[in-house]
């Protein structure tokens, strides 16, 4: 055990009081040894990495916080990522790589304590491209693969082959390829257990299939990132959606993106001290979003299907209709909802020391001494402006811990 420290400290919001007790293992085994130990207790836990997206409320945990702290990167030998090149995720793996392949691989297993920007930093300084639009993300490695993780046009599901992962109900560490952590928008199978009390355990490590790009860059001059696939990011660096760029400008340019937002942490800047983008943006049938004021930005869900070419002897006066069955969703902006419902920039409720970034609609900040409860109370105000106007009930992105919306 280790000394509690008020969980105000160890989140990026700084609102939380102090738990009964800590543990922060410095190494994956002393990791599953502490778990171990916390669980055959009996105590209620939580899990705390880089606290970038936990609400803790102010009345502290009555449990044991394990902390995660493991540091490291692992470069695998090419031989294990050959072996299982297309075990979970085949678009990292490069059966469909978006820019014609050619592009070796390389498999890295990063400690779940990992501080996530650093991991990029290190992936574009050799060269490996695959998370670069991804930079800046505050929190640690080990909690990406629960939330998904995304911005900018690129997700950690493309990269993401496994997680090595301590089950809370048998004890045993196991391997969870990609595919069995139904990775989604901002979800996955980890993130839903923690919020239905079901399945649960430790994520110990993550392993990641990046592209190295040593032979374009030796033959180009530079290496280049994954294709560009967000248009204000493209917008920023002046290219058209799908160029490559260097990879390090790309992430140069991220990291410019996110701290005009104040997305950077920045210790002078309130605006920083926020869980990111507190609400996700809405996914809505297609008639729902007919609803909505032509101006309201959409983006529709359905993958795009390949041009077909119908024989003359077969066309019948129309296009091909989909069989499928499948009614895809339509994906609303909720910072758009949040302002055209009234509530503005670096708005806050009287006397309240909870606010809405000053930079953008999306992040609820803590402008100095706010208490989760005051985080809580204008997270409600804003669902209830945005229900009333639109009919969109807004989905929070953080794990909230002894408080409630």
């Amino acid at each position: 055990m280790t000394a509690p420290i008020p969980l105000s400290e160890l989140t990026t919001l700084r609102v939380g009081g102090t738990p009964a007790n800590m543990v922060a293992p410095a190494t994956e085994q002393e990791l599953v040894d502490a778990a171990l130990e916390v669980w055959a207790s009996g105590d209620d836990w939580m899990l705390l990495g880089g606290g970038s997206n936990t609400v803790a409320g102010d009345e502290g945990f009555d449990g044991t916080v394990i902390r995660i702290v493991t540091r490291g990167i692992e470069v695998l030998p090419a031989d294990a990522a050959e072996a299982s090149a297309t075990e979970a995720n085949p678009v990292a793996s490069g059966a469909a790589s978006p820019d014609g392949g050619g592009a070796d691989r390389v498999r890295l297993r990063v400690q779940a304590g990992e501080p996530w920007d650093d991991l990029v930093a290190y992936t574009v300084a050799n060269g490996w491209a695959g998370i670069e639009a991804l930079s800046g993300i505050p929190g640690s490695a080990g909690a990406a693969p629960v939330q998904n993780i995304g911005a900018y046009g690129q997700e950690l599901s493309s990269s993401l082959i496994a997680v090595d992962f301590l089950d809370y109900e048998t004890g045993e560490r196991r391997r969870m390829p990609a595919a069995e952590l139904e990775l989604g928008y901002r979800t996955s199978a980890l993130k839903t257990a923690m919020l239905t009390g079901g399945f649960a355990g430790i994520v110990l490590a993550i392993e990641l299939e990046l592209h190295d790009t040593a032979v374009e860059a030796s033959v180009l001059g530079g290496a280049l990132g994954r294709p560009v696939g967000y248009a204000q990011l493209a917008n920023a660096l002046d290219v058209q959606l799908g160029d490559r760029v260097a990879i390090s400008a790309l992430r140069d340019t991220v990291l410019a993106l996110r701290a005009s937002k104040g997305m950077v942490l920045d210790p002078a800047d309130p605006d920083t001290f926020s869980a990111g983008s507190f609400f996700t943006n809405p996914i809505v049938t297609e008639a729902f979003a007919r609803t909505l004021p032509a101006s309201a930005p959409r983006w529709s869900q359905a993958p795009e299907r390949p041009d077909r070419v119908i024989p003359l002897d077969e066309y019948a006066g129309v296009g091909p209709v989909p069989t499928d069955g499948v009614e895809y969703g339509v994906k609303l902006s909720a910072a758009w909802l949040i302002e055209r419902s009234g509530v503005v920039r670096g708005f806050r409720l009287p006397g309240s020391r909870a606010a809405i970034s000053s930079k953008h609609t999306l992040a609820i900040t803590n402008t100095g001494g706010a208490t989760a409860e005051e985080i809580a109370q204008l997270a409600r105000f804003v669902q209830g402006r945005v229900a009333a106007e639109f009919g969109v009930v807004l989905q929070p992105e953080p794990v909230f811990v002894g408080v409630e919306l």
